[in-house]
């Protein structure tokens, strides 16, 4: 029987992912200073880059 819900429906997989990377996004802006970053803000933001970064490939459709 085929799947007739829509991948972006509210609560489905992608609209979650998407929800995500969004406030992935958002977190980053929110982080973001003039001045420079301390090492552990440094290892924190690319983390979270990495994260983003992971959920645009998995929304893409790749692995």
């Amino acid at each position: 029987m085929p799947n007739l819900t829509s991948a972006a429906a509210p609560g489905s997989p992608s609209a979650t992912l998407a929800e995500i990377h969004d406030l992935l996004t958002l977190a980053l802006d929110a982080g973001e200073k003039e001045q420079g970053y301390s090492d552990t803000e440094r290892e924190t933001r690319s983390y979270t880059r990495r994260a983003r970064a992971r959920i645009s490939r998995l929304l893409d459709g790749e692995s």
